[in-house]
């Protein structure tokens, strides 16, 4: 009986698209990895600034990137803008995390690092800046009913204490989210507070009068962070406008609140055993 679809004894068709599709998948892995390094490559070398390291499979060619607003980016361009000297020594080892030597979360240590973005605000299709305060916006942009308002609430942070009251809302006019608060401080500074790393919670103390169910369910409404302290607000970094924030604005104000949860005290940094 004469056999369909094999070329020889050992070899079939199902066996040739299988090497087919392996070749091509592995093909397929290393074009993505290589595409990965168009930004963040050469990497630096802590031995010497004449090493390039890029690892396998190399570094791309160049290609012209449009943007969608105008102007036009290439990438790879070996270029690294980024001169910035880390306030921190080396660990006792290689391979140690490095040790900071002054504040970590000023200095973009870590969970505080932030990436040397541009210096321009978020866009939405029409060109505008995509995060603003609600105060400029017309009536058609309102907190709905059924949700809590926190225009007015009071701040508390991590150890406990007040810090000031929210006053406004940034909102992201494409997605229709309140990205930031606008914290009024006591100290009389504005900063923004990234509404991820905050809840709004009930206080513990309620009322003096009335009966328990009213006092239980008239306690105050306070919007409480945990990621850092009370003195740790009025090094918040702040906007150059009061209208917009700009992308590499974004990265340092999240970045200071995120390094917060492990450089906000001591105590944080240090070993749970």
């Amino acid at each position: 009986m004469k056999e369909i679809g094999a070329f020889t004894q050992y070899i079939d068709v199902t066996q040739v698209l299988l090497y087919v599709f392996l070749i091509f998948f592995v093909l397929l892995v290393l074009y993505l990895h290589r595409e990965s390094k168009r930004e963040g490559y050469p990497l630096r070398s802590d031995q010497s600034d004449n090493i390039t390291v890029q690892g396998y499979p190399s570094i791309p060619e160049a290609k012209t990137y449009k943007h969608f607003h105008g102007g036009e980016t290439q990438l790879p361009n070996n270029r690294n803008d980024d001169a910035r000297v880390l306030a921190a020594v080396d660990g006792r080892a290689q391979g140690d995390p490095i040790i900071p030597t002054g504040n970590p979360m000023i200095d973009g240590l870590g969970p505080s690092a932030w990436a040397d973005r541009a210096d321009v605000p978020d866009q939405n299709l029409e060109g505008d800046p995509r995060i603003v305060p609600m105060a400029i916006l017309s009536d058609e942009y309102y907190v709905d009913s059924k949700s809590v308002d926190p225009r007015g609430l009071r701040v508390v942070a991590a150890d406990g204490k007040p810090v000031g009251k929210i006053s406004d809302i940034w909102l992201d006019i494409m997605e229709f989210m309140p990205r930031y608060y606008q914290v009024e401080l006591d100290a009389g500074k504005s900063v923004l507070l990234p509404v991820m790393l905050s809840k709004i919670i009930k206080s513990k103390v309620a009322p003096a009068s009335g009966s328990l169910g009213d006092r239980l369910n008239t306690r105050e409404k306070l919007v409480r962070v945990v990621s850092i302290y009370s003195d740790q607000f009025s090094h918040v970094p702040t906007t150059a406008s009061d209208k917009q924030i700009t992308l590499l604005e974004e990265d340092k104000i999240c970045a200071y609140y995120g390094g917060g949860h492990l450089y906000a005290s001591p105590d944080r940094a240090e070993p749970f055993l």
